[in-house]
Parts: C-alpha cells; structure tokens; sequence
C-alpha cells in the first residue's frame, strides 16, 4: 500500500518496535492506537486483504483461550491466521494484529462490547459467540444490553455470516432463532449433554434468571457453569437449542485436563484436553464447532486440541525457584467459581495434603473494573477448609483479605502485601512444592512483566 496511508501503516510499524525494544509494555496495543488515530479506517482496508477472510470469538469468558485452540487446529492443517494472539481485544489490538502479521486469513478475539463495530468493519465470514457473564458493570452495563446489541448483529448478518452459539447460554443461545424459535441459516450450536457434570445447586452467581423473549422465569433442568446449562421457558417455549457439537461424556481430572467424549455432524471422536476445568470444555466445544465450519478436519482439529498450551495467563505453569506456579485468571463471579471448583480438586494432591497456597491479586483499574464487588458473589467458600496460605496482593489486597475472612478462611493464614514483587516473594517463600496464583486482568500484566524481567517468562507481545 502505497502514498500517504502506506506512509502511516510504516510509521505505526516503527513505533511498534521501539516500543518493544523499550521493554516498556504497549507492544500490542501503541501501534494500532497510533494507526486508527492517523487511519480510522484502518480496519476495513488491512481486513479486505485477507482474502479468505476472518473469523471474530467473542465471549465474557474464554475467548482468548478458544480463539487459541481455533489458531492450533488452523495451524494442523497448515493454516496461518492473523491472529492477535496476546488477547489485546478491542480495535487497537485487532488494528495491531493486522499491521504486523501476514496472512490471507484472520482470526481475532473481540471484547464483546466492541464486537458489533468491528465485525462491520471486518465483514467476518464466522463469528463463535461463546457466553455472557456479569463482567465490569462499571463499563458494559447489564447482560441484557449487550445480548440486545448481539441480537441487532446477528440479525444483520444472517446470510452474509455463519455463527457458532453457545446452546448452553440461553442470552446467547436465543440469538440464533428467528421470531418463531426457528433456527436461523448458518446458525452451529454447541453445548454439553453429560448430565454428570451438572452442579448440585444453581450458583449464587446465576445471571440468566429470566427469558429474553416473554421475562418469565427460566426452568433449569441442570447447570454446568453459571447460567450454562439445560433450561426451559414454560411460558413462550425458548427452550436450550439440542447442539450440534456436544461433549457427550466428560471426566475432570484436576489441573491436569479432562476427558471428553464428541459428538459432531462430522462424526465423533475422543480426547484428552490438557487445559483444566469445565470452562475450557466448553471453550474446546467452540473451537471445534468453528474448526468444523473453517472446513478443519475432525482428527486433526482434535489431535491440535490436546496438544494446546495454555495461552498467556489462562492456566499457564511457570516454574520459579523449584516451585510450581499455576497461573489462573480471575475476572469475575461466574469464572472465578470455576477456578475455585478446579482448585478443590487439587486439594489433598499433589504435595498439598496439608493445604493449598495460594497467591491473590485484585487490581481495580480501568481494564479489570473499578468495582470489585463481585468478589462476594464468587464462593471463596468452597477453598476455606482447604487453604493452607494465602497472600492477598494488589491495589485492593484488604479488600480481598476480608472477603477470605468471611469466606471462612482464619484471619492467621492470610497475609496483605499490596506490591506484586514482595507479595509473590512472600508467597513462594512460605509455599510447599507448587503456589496457585489468581490475578485480575491488570495484575496478571503485572505479573508477567515482572516473571519476564526475572527471566523466567517471555513478555505477552511475543
């Protein structure tokens, strides 16, 4: 691209590795801010280079990591997507994905409340909605809004797009049928059908309550992780969509996986996923729904699957001083529930007969939500009994601590140390063989960037 917009795409690029050489942070989002700010149209003219066009993962929890999965079975079959693999999810991070990568294809996560304004400007040929969670009150808003502007997109883009839906989400589910509760064209579900794995109790971080079609109460005939589930409206009849891709049978096996059983319109076939919990079942589900819809082969997009790391923060191993750090993002009520039902599985195991330590960071800044309240609504509870040390780190650390307290856990096993550095010093002193960090957004920056100065993690842009 020639003239004065080439001569911004170079300068943008410029400004990119300086600041990358700088060590500064900034890698993945400067350069598509300075970008959009001398090209608002940026977006739309890299996005019409790809020529097979892009595929948009939008979710409150687990996009970066399905977006991941998405990228390795591509990769199995010799298939390299624009990717803005770091997790910078709004227009900077896309823009920057776009400047600095080559590809005839594009795969991008999107923050969901950006989602409408950058699929217009990408026209993507496959958008995988995952869930909606109460995240960030302070900035989306309630559920109900955001499922409202889901639903205007979908609507507008039936016929143009395919979709890959949750089944198991009703806000999200609904989307995919027109107002006869018919399936709209184009329209793959994917969900889970082991009724094994249902909780015992609707959570206390329930979102759903209500159909998005006529406000009666939803019928839950059982619940996997939040409002995911199996659900009816006795009232208009929005009942849970049957999926097409659906994890059949499902063995959790604590921080080392699960097993699972897949049924999809290709056939079905079996697993071992190496990412904990039942959030990355369903995380698995989407990406093989998407890698079936990409026209991705069944066996290699499984066999890509069970080879995945864990991307940046989500359930990462590092290995620092002899001990073993998982790394498990936190960012609200509904995931933070399902980092805490893995962790039980851990006690006892392991080396941590004795308890869990356990390394807890709760920021406050603009990127992880100036209100913290939803720390009460996830059940610290169920680790009380279990918790043998826990360090409370962050710009809200007292906070955090008095949660814990009255969560169960004694005022003597918890400690508040607001910088990162001490208070994960203090953590690995005092832990057995392996520590359990839980960050917020920011935190877990934070923490990268100090493991990747002590040398013991490479830095998120690279």
């Amino acid at each position: 691209m020639r003239g004065a917009f080439g001569a911004k795409l170079a300068l943008a690029r410029g400004v990119g590795a300086l600041s990358r050489l700088s060590g500064r942070g900034g890698g993945t989002t400067l350069p598509g801010r300075l970008l959009l700010r001398m090209a608002p149209e940026a977006i739309p003219r890299l996005g019409a280079g790809l020529s097979a066009g892009s595929v948009i993962v939008s979710a409150t929890n687990g996009k970066t990591t399905t977006a991941g999965m998405i990228a390795a079975a591509m990769r199995a079959v010799g298939r390299r997507p624009v990717h803005n693999r770091a997790g910078s999810n709004m227009s900077w991070g896309v823009a920057t994905a776009l400047l600095e990568q080559r590809g005839d294809e594009g795969l991008f996560e999107v923050d969901e409340a950006w989602l409408p304004r950058i699929a217009a400007d990408l026209d993507p040929r496959l958008i995988v909605l995952g869930n909606l969670f109460r995240d960030q009150l302070d900035r989306y808003g309630e559920l109900e809004r955001l499922a409202d502007e889901w639903a205007t997109l979908v609507a507008a883009r039936i016929g143009a797009t395919e979709f890959a839906i949750c089944a198991d989400d009703p806000l999200v589910a609904d989307l995919g049928r027109d107002g006869d509760l018919a399936r709209r064209p184009g329209v793959t579900y994917f969900g889970i059908d082991d009724p094994g794995q249902a909780l015992p109790e609707l959570q206390h971080a329930f979102d759903a309550k209500h159909c998005r079609r006529c406000g009666a109460p939803y019928s839950y005939e059982r619940a996997f992780v939040g409002h995911l589930g199996h659900y009816s409206c006795p009232s208009c009849g929005a009942d849970r969509p049957p999926p097409d891709v659906a994890a059949t049978a499902i063995q959790l096996d604590g921080m080392r996986g699960s097993e699972l059983a897949v049924r999809t319109p290709a056939g079905e076939v079996e697993l071992r996923l190496p990412l904990p919990g039942l959030y990355n079942v369903y995380n698995a589900l989407a990406a093989l729904t998407a890698a079936l819809r990409l026209e991705v082969p069944l066996e290699p997009a499984a066999r890509a699957l069970e080879s995945m790391k864990a991307v940046f923060g989500r359930v990462e191993t590092i290995d620092v001083e002899g001990k073993t750090v998982f790394i498990l993002l936190i960012k609200n009520p509904a995931g933070a529930n399902e980092v805490l039902r893995t962790l039980l599985l851990e006690s006892g195991q392991g080396g941590a007969s004795d308890g869990l330590d356990l390394w807890i960071a709760l920021n406050d800044r603009i990127a992880d939500g100036r209100d913290v309240s939803w720390v009460w609504d996830a059940d610290f509870e169920l680790l009380a009994p279990h918790v043998r040390r826990v360090v409370c780190a962050g710009t809200r650390a007292p906070e955090m601590a008095v949660r814990l307290k009255y969560a169960g856990m004694p005022p003597s096993v918890i400690e508040v140390e607001e910088s990162i550095s001490r208070s994960l010093d203090r953590a690995l002193a005092d832990a057995g063989g392996r520590l359990f960090a839980l960050p917020t957004y920011t935190a877990l920056l934070e923490l990268r960037e100090l493991l990747a100065k002590r040398g013991l993690a490479s830095r998120y842009w690279t």
